[in-house]
């Protein structure tokens, strides 16, 4: 997967080591050593049929993306306690590849998910500062882009863009898990309650101001607004398929439309639709940094919070606890 995802058409790649994966520990260090042999332009593989998969030239920036500080790693204690499952993804991966990385023109580059507050995003901060001073590296030379997913965080963007100015490139819709925390946080009141789940999409008044929101915020302060994942998988099934690629690209076209200045897709099968759609409407621009979202009255409080409409169904709801517990079941047995 590390080898395809890199190879794809694509900017960057994001190696996962929280949502996607179920932390057993030989996948962590699995998961650490292919990074280490993709940095060093090593990695291979050779399936049951003798077909070699290998790095083409010149394959996508590759960014690591950390566990949540909240989610612990067992296996290494300091002081008698667990440390955060976090801080080893950081530590493994910085340690073994700042250099390399750095020999070949790029970096120790990092994505930081679940943040609660400006001041997890401090001791974030700290941690990098601590890591290039240690290993005298200048300031600023490990980076991150932060995910804004959940209601706590996106009432601070100001305050953690301020807080990671050393290191920050940009913030991330984190849109699933977002909407998951709308759910939690919200739960107690029933206008609150979210339609199926097919319905809840960007252009939901609630969505939509979070998405515009994140895009002032970052541009005023000089940082990239990235927009969210498709959560999308390619079908074998021709029409299938061909849905999915056009919900895709309208979820896309709302994005760049709206100033964004990336994507994500969770599939290298969707890459050339969502490159074509940001190609198409950035053109020869790398950015769009100069969308201030001036236009745009004040975003409060109410409409990041605001209820939203569609159906509600047994079938939907069927749906959903069909999903959580296949997500449970390959979770517990060790697939993310």
């Amino acid at each position: 997967m590390v080898i395809n995802a890199l190879n794809a058409n694509v900017k960057v790649f994001m190696a996962d080591f929280e949502d996607s994966l179920a932390p057993d520990w030989n996948k962590v260090i699995d998961g650490q050593i292919n990074l280490r042999d993709a940095v060093n332009g090593t990695i291979s593989y050779t399936n049951e049929a003798g077909k070699i998969y290998q790095l083409k030239p010149n394959p996508a920036v590759l960014i690591c993306r950390v566990r949540g500080l909240h989610l612990p790693e067992k296996h290494v204690t300091w002081r008698g306690e667990a440390i955060p499952g976090s801080l080893f993804d950081f530590a493994l991966y910085f340690f073994h590849n700042y250099q390399a990385l750095l020999a070949k023109g790029s970096g120790p580059y990092f994505y930081l998910p679940k943040t609660q507050s400006w001041q997890e995003a401090a001791w974030w901060s700290e941690v990098f500062s601590y890591a290039e001073d240690r290993f005298n590296l200048p300031r600023g030379t490990i980076k991150a882009t932060l995910l804004i997913e959940t209601l706590p965080a996106v009432f601070q963007m100001d305050e953690i863009l301020h807080a990671l100015r050393d290191h920050i490139v940009g913030l991330n819709c984190g849109r699933w898990d977002y909407i998951f925390s709308y759910i939690k946080t919200l739960k107690n009141y029933p206008d609150r309650v979210l339609p199926d789940r097919q319905a809840v999409t960007m252009d939901k008044p609630f969505l939509n101001a979070y998405s515009r929101l994140l895009i002032k915020t970052c541009h005023k302060r000089g940082a990239f607004a990235m927009g969210g994942m498709a959560a999308f998988i390619p079908s074998k099934d021709e029409e299938r398929n061909n849905q999915v690629l056009n919900k895709v690209k309208a979820d896309k076209s709302l994005e760049a439309n709206n100033g964004h200045d990336g994507t994500w897709i969770a599939h290298p099968g969707l890459a050339d639709t969502a490159m074509a759609v940001f190609n198409d409407i950035l053109g020869s621009r790398k950015n769009q940094l100069e969308v201030m979202r001036e236009q745009d009255a004040p975003i409060t409080a109410n409409q990041l919070l605001a209820p939203c409409d569609g159906e509600r169904t047994e079938e939907g709801m069927r749906a959903n606890i069909r999903v959580a517990v296949q997500y449970i079941e390959a979770w517990i047995s060790g697939n993310g």
